[in-house]
């Protein structure tokens, strides 16, 4: 009896000591408390995109300079690099063969006017004759008839003086517009002929460059839509202006025009042909340079986000947001573009919206926190 009495004691004590020893655990366990975290409201703006394109620059005018008449070349007036005035000399062919030519008929010439002159003496002798019946009037006719071919031998040997005067002015080479001398592949003494296949030079006048760069049908369509007006003239006039990167990725200081499109596409790549105007007065640009013409394009009313407060997983972006009971959700979204450090939102959140400014990495989904609001030019940095 006292065993069982004694056993029962133990049972209470023990249930007891295991109960106080509960209790104080509980009471000692802190209860999980809500992480402050910076938080965001989403607003709307007006932002500026930019696409590029390749470009190949060309001279507003490019000409082949070639000769029209065979011969030697005597002189070389320019260096190559030069720059040149439209009519100042640049090559001389020997002119000696072609000054002969124009010699000779000039004196062609002369023996035709003499000729003339001797068949309209004929008329004048024979016409009083006629009247008083001492010859026929078939005489005359025939003295006159030999004036018309004396006249027309007169007009030839003029064509052909005029041709050889055309040709001698042709040993002479100058230059069409302003503009610099590419390469001389011609050398002084060199024989020229009007039929070589290479010229003697290129002439590229590049007081304004064009860059041509080309857009595939779609592409074309699109551009098209970002833009107002009915016409495409009208929407080239509304185009903001457009800036160079030069192949070493600087931006050309002047900026350009887009001021033509090409009446159609090419069949062979399905693109267009668009052409940006660029002034060059001071001739840092030349025909042949390369690049990439960069196009801005505006929106307005458009959801802006910093980049830093999303998160990229495969090939998705995405957000936190935090509803009103401060809960936090990841949410995909779609990106229209990029405007400096900030993403372009299609899709995915509006403004109103609250995201998470900072520390989202660690945050799973449906996270109470406590929000600590950041400041809209904090969350702009």
């Amino acid at each position: 009896m006292k065993r069982i009495i004694l056993i029962i004691a133990i049972v209470l004590v023990a249930g007891i000591a295991f109960y106080g020893f509960t209790k104080s655990s509980d009471e000692q366990a802190p209860a999980a408390q809500a992480v402050s975290v910076p938080v965001f409201t989403v607003g709307s703006g007006q932002a500026v995109t930019y696409q590029e394109y390749p470009v190949t620059v060309e001279g507003r005018t490019n000409v082949e300079i070639r000769p029209q008449v065979d011969g030697y070349l005597d002189k070389v007036f320019v260096d190559e690099g030069a720059f040149v005035k439209a009519g100042q000399p640049i090559f001389k062919i020997n002119e000696s063969r072609y000054r002969e030519l124009l010699n000779n008929a000039q004196g062609a010439l002369n023996s035709a006017e003499g000729a003339l002159i001797n068949a309209k003496l004929e008329v004048e002798k024979m016409t009083p004759l006629v009247e008083g019946k001492v010859i026929s009037e078939f005489q005359l006719k025939n003295a006159k008839a030999s004036v018309k071919i004396a006249e027309a031998n007169k007009n030839q040997a003029q064509a052909a003086v005029a041709s050889a005067r055309i040709n001698l002015g042709y040993t002479l080479i100058t230059a069409p517009v302003d503009g610099y001398i590419t390469r001389l592949p011609k050398k002084q003494g060199s024989l020229v002929s009007a039929a070589d296949p290479t010229p003697l030079t290129l002439l590229s006048d590049i007081q304004e460059v064009h860059a041509y760069f080309s857009l595939g049908e779609a592409d074309f369509i699109a551009f098209k839509d970002k833009f107002e007006g009915n016409t495409l003239n009208d929407k080239l006039k509304k185009l903001p202006p457009v800036a160079l990167v030069l192949a070493d990725n600087s931006e050309y200081e002047q900026k350009g025009k887009i001021d033509m499109v090409d009446g159609q596409f090419d069949r062979t790549t399905g693109a267009i042909t668009f052409r940006a105007s660029f002034p060059n007065a001071k001739g840092l640009l030349r025909s042949g340079n390369t690049g990439r013409v960069r196009v801005g394009i505006n929106h307005d009313n458009v959801i802006l986000i910093p980049q830093s407060v999303t998160a990229e997983v495969q090939d998705k972006v995405f957000v936190y947001v935090v509803d009103k009971d401060n809960k936090v959700t990841k949410s995909p979204i779609t990106i229209l573009g990029k405007s400096g450090t900030d993403y372009l939102v299609k899709d995915g959140i509006k403004a109103g919206d609250r995201l998470v400014f900072k520390g989202f990495e660690t945050l799973q989904d449906g996270t109470v926190i406590v929000p600590e609001k950041v400041q809209p030019e904090v969350a702009a940095k």
